[in-house]
């Protein structure tokens, strides 16, 4: 299939002349290295491409850089024997729209070991509606089973719940059965976390107080975290014996204070989930399983809000003022 010779993206560009964020046409010849072409049908909106949106976001690694760490699509060309002309696709992480141009242009070119077929189940905008977030979430559930969580081991708490982790891990562990928690700031949001199968609302405040105890009541099984700071100390004294804390993200802030008396006492873990550059085999995992058992019962409504082109740099600045509930997907031209 012939490329055109121009077709629009937004581009970061940063030199002594200052910083420009704002669409520009693009040539085939200014595609990055890669073994595969893919026309872009959806992108999502992540706070990661909002940051690489800003001056001093502190994500883009290299300029002039089209941001969007998420894209699903169809192949145009393909040197990878994987992937033959008319293949839907997707791929996040790795350094797509960091320091390899992503999602936000009508064409990509990456390396084949980045991206992945469409797994039967999903459809392309259903793939960006999960995207990164998804799969942060089902790496966390994962991890979880690993440790020999189950259903009756009390319930599982998820706080940052409104944003793109946090909704798609209560609709997954939901989904699997399990009885979920979802802590939140926004109480205009609850009918919304109830919709996706939270059974509680914790309300942000009761889990940033003024101090925390080394040790508290113990309440959950196991928690996903995408906040930080106060908030996971606060989780930390509330787990059972035996409990499992996934920090995914620091809303919050990177630093918090706590003891070792939830390890040394109750027996927990705390550990960490990066879903960027998991090996290819873990990440096809997941995906399969995204298909499947951890596939999102409300991924279409009401989690997912589809965008058009024109709207994307307004959604970028609603996602870094925290005004975003859910997922959003934007089609691209």
């Amino acid at each position: 299939m012939a490329l055109p010779e121009r077709f629009p993206a937004l581009l970061v560009e940063k030199d002594e002349s200052g910083f420009r964020f704002g669409e520009k046409e693009r040539t085939p010849g200014q595609l990055p290295q890669g073994d595969v072409t893919i026309a872009v049908r959806y992108s999502g909106v992540n706070f990661k491409d909002g940051l690489a949106s800003i001056p001093q976001g502190n994500v883009a690694r290299s300029y002039p850089l089209v941001p969007g760490i998420d894209l699903s699509g169809v192949v145009v060309e393909s040197e990878d024997a994987r992937f033959r002309e008319g293949d839907q696709v997707l791929a996040t992480g790795h350094d797509i729209g960091v320091s390899h141009h992503g999602g936000y242009a009508a064409y990509a070119r990456l390396p084949g070991d980045w991206v992945f077929k469409l797994p039967r189940g999903l459809d392309l905008r259903q793939a960006m509606a999960i995207g990164t977030a998804g799969v942060t979430a089902a790496a966390a559930i994962l991890r979880f089973e690993r440790e020999g969580l189950t259903k009756d081991k009390g319930p599982v708490l998820v706080t940052g719940a409104t944003g793109g982790v946090g909704c798609l891990a209560v609709d997954m562990l939901a989904g699997l059965g399990y009885t979920v928690e979802a802590s939140t700031g926004k109480p205009e949001a609850e009918a919304f976390l109830r919709t996706l199968g939270a059974q509680a609302i914790v309300p942000r405040a009761e889990l940033q107080p003024e101090s925390v105890r080394s040790l508290d009541r113990q309440r959950w099984a196991a928690a996903i975290d995408p906040v930080g700071g106060r908030t996971l100390a606060t989780v930390l004294s509330r787990m059972r014996y035996g409990g499992l804390v996934a920090s995914v993200g620091l809303t919050a802030g990177s630093e918090f204070e706590t003891t070792v008396f939830p390890f040394i006492l109750r027996n927990a873990t705390l550990f960490g989930v990066e879903s960027a550059y998991l090996p290819r085999a873990e990440r096809e995992l997941i995906w399969r399983r995204l298909a499947e058992d951890l596939r999102p019962t409300h991924l279409d409504d009401p989690i997912a809000q589809e965008i058009s082109w024109a709207e994307l740099p307004a959604a970028l600045r609603r996602i870094l003022g925290g005004g975003v509930t859910g997922r959003i997907v934007v089609a691209l031209p």
